[in-house]
Formats: C-alpha cells, structure tokens, sequence
C-alpha cells in the first residue's frame, strides 16, 4: 500500500490516501490488495482477543468487513466527497465503509481500554482512543468544511498512522503471550 502510495505521480502527501486505489492509478491493484489483506489482519486481531473481550472482537470484525468493502470499491478519480464535488454511488460506497471502519476501529480501542484485559492493552487502547478521536474529529470537521486540503490530506494520514500503530501495537503485546 505504501508504494501505491509513494509511486504516485504526484506527492504522496497530497490528497486522499484511497486515491492511490483508484481506477488508473499506477499500482492501484497493489493499494486495494493491501487494503483487503490490512482488514483481514484486523480480523485475525478480532480473533486473537474473542475471548478476553468479545465486544472489541466483534467491533473489530466490523472493522475489517467495512476495510475491506473500502479496498474492494475503488474511488474515481481524486476521490471525490460531497458537498464540494460531483461524486458517484462507488464515491460514496468507498467514503462510508472508510469513515464507518475508523469509527468502529476507534469503538474496538474503546472496548478494549474498558475491559480487563492485561494493563498494557488497555493503556496502549486508551493512547489510540486519545488520539484517534480528536484526530478523526478534526479530520471530519475539515472534510465537512474545507473539502479536499492539504490539512485533509495531512490529518488523514495522522489517522492512518495512529490506527496502524494501534494495531501493530496491539498485535505485538498479544503475540508476547502466545
């Protein structure tokens, strides 16, 4: 997904990061594989932790599910979101499952930070839930009022960042155990 992302031919820093997965794209195909196999990840997560707290392993499975649909329905061209530009039912498709599966990720930290699974979970689930929120909030608030930015393309990568962290951080203290 990276190099999707990185051999763009414009600056990897600009725009959407589902841009890179959309029709025409050099190494489109690459991105939205790596989308789909980063939600199959999330849903072994879900498996690995069904028994300490099964709401964040279903939460987590949700979030796969919908990662998954965002990676199997490219976006057109610049992904374009309401209100600011035309957009097509794939558009919105892809917009949704994206927002919703970050939202149900953030859910899943939540739930996590209030079980009683091992204190280094639930405090590195308590660091993704406070930063993931006002960092997903921000970026709601700047989609919703200035559209297509480079604030936008910034905050969405912070989100990406933090969730990715999140989850490679969560895997590594399950994998200590096993």
């Amino acid at each position: 997904m990276v190099i999707a992302l990185v051999a763009a031919p414009v600056p990897w820093t600009t725009g959407y990061v589902s841009e890179a997965g959309a029709a025409g794209r050099p190494f489109a195909m690459a991105y939205r594989i790596g989308v789909i196999v980063l939600a199959g990840g999330v849903a072994l997560l879900g498996l690995a932790v069904h028994r300490q707290t099964p709401l964040a392993a279903a939460l987590l499975g949700a979030a796969a599910a919908l990662a998954a649909i965002s990676g199997s329905v490219a976006c057109t061209s610049q992904c374009p979101l309401p209100p600011f530009e035309p957009t097509t039912v794939a558009d919105v498709v892809h917009a949704i499952a994206a927002i919703a599966g970050m939202v149900t990720l953030a859910g899943a930290m939540a739930s996590i930070m209030l079980s009683s699974v091992e204190r280094a979970l639930r405090r590195l689930a308590a660091l993704g839930v406070a930063t993931t929120v006002p960092a997903g909030a921000a970026l709601g608030l700047a989609m919703l009022f200035l559209g297509r930015s480079p604030l936008v393309a910034a905050l969405e990568r912070v989100l990406l960042a933090i969730a990715i962290s999140w989850l490679i951080g969560t895997a590594a203290l399950l994998s200590r155990h096993r």
